[in-house]
Formats: structure tokens, C-alpha cells, sequence
């Protein structure tokens, strides 16, 4: 059995932007690193703001489309014992913006939504300054092991 299965839902808008394999590159390279439970599940969507934009209101009740969220799943399948760790959602065109102001290609910046929505799957949070430190120095390992170079936005 696979230690990770990694669902991709590629909006069609956005399929010839985005190499598949690198995405799932992406995210056993955060869940290795993240020490997740093996076996474990995610899904991870790239889709457009007007969906990130309804699931942020109906959710967070945000009135905005985001770049990225996640949600938590920790359910556990009785006959594999594989792990849900949840769904991550990735507005494609918002990651073009932040690619853009970035200067950096925007599939660096959509790997770098994967890996921050991974590591909030697996607990990691950025409110409070310490937590935001570890978070950022865990993602920044990560890209740099796949050879990312992209700095997450505030980052020194």
C-alpha cells in the first residue's frame, strides 16, 4: 500500500498551467517532512476565486476570495486504516497575483499553497508569532528540498 494518496481536482480553466506530478511531488515531499501518519489521504483542488470566495463565507465567513484553505479531516478509514488528513482548496488565479507581485513562476507559488495548506492539515498554525516562525521555517525547508526558490510573502 502507498504510504500517501494524494487526490488531485484540477479545475479544467487551469489544467494546462500545472504540471500534475509536481503537485504531488510537492505534497509527499510536505508530508514526509511534516512526519504525517502513514498511510494517509488528502485532496487538494485548484480552482478558481469565485469558488475560494464562497467556501471562505461559508466557512470562515469571509467575504473574500483567499488564497488557500484547509480543512482538517482526522478521520480514519476502518477497513485500510488510512488517514483522511483532509482538503486543501488553492484559487489558481490568486496564486497568479501573488506569483506575479513575487516575481517568481506561479506554479512556485501554487507549491508553496500546497506545502502551507499541508502543514496546516497536520496542525501547524501562524497566529501567533512563534507558530508562524516554525510554520515558515518548515515550509521554507521544504521548497528548498524540492528546489522551490520562493519566499513565503513576509518572510525574511
Amino acid at each position: 500500500m502507498m504510504r500517501f494518496k494524494i487526490n488531485l481536482k484540477i479545475d479544467a480553466d487551469f489544467k494546462a498551467q500545472v504540471e500534475p506530478k509536481i503537485l504531488q511531488a510537492t505534497a509527499r515531499a510536505a508530508l514526509e517532512r511534516a512526519a504525517a501518519p502513514a498511510p494517509a489521504e488528502v485532496t487538494i483542488l485548484l480552482t478558481d476565486d469565485r469558488a475560494l470566495h464562497l467556501l471562505n463565507l461559508d466557512y470562515l465567513n469571509h467575504d473574500y476570495p483567499t488564497d488557500v484553505l484547509a480543512f482538517p479531516s482526522g478521520e480514519q478509514d476502518p477497513e485500510t486504516g488510512r488517514h483522511y488528513l483532509g482538503d486543501i482548496a488553492i484559487s489558481f488565479p490568486q496564486a497568479a497575483i501573488q506569483a506575479e507581485k513575487g516575481g517568481h513562476l506561479v506554479l512556485a507559488e501554487v507549491q508553496l499553497l500546497v506545502v502551507h495548506g499541508l502543514l496546516h492539515l497536520l496542525g501547524h498554525d501562524h497566529a501567533q508569532p512563534e507558530e508562524k516562525a516554525r510554520m515558515w521555517a518548515v515550509q521554507a525547508e521544504i521548497l528548498k528540498q524540492l528546489g522551490v526558490t520562493i519566499a513565503p510573502p513576509d518572510m525574511p
